[in-house]
């Protein structure tokens, strides 16, 4: 079993679809900033791992 994961989500400042790369072994809870990859705004990751399941990907941003 692979220890990463692909996921997908809208950036919630344009709106395009952002592709990350998530290590499941980092942890139940994990939080940090990534940019996005069309209009390179910060965006907050929060994501909920069950085992090596990914069981929420929320996504803001930053200052909200």
């Amino acid at each position: 079993m692979s220890l990463e994961e692909f996921e997908s989500f809208l950036c919630p400042y344009c709106g395009e679809t952002n592709e990350l790369l998530v290590d499941v072994s980092g942890g139940a809870h994990q939080e940090f900033v990534v940019d996005c990859e069309v209009c390179c705004a910060p965006i907050v990751v929060r994501l909920h791992i069950r085992g090596e399941e990914i069981i929420t990907l929320d996504v803001q941003r930053e200052n909200e």
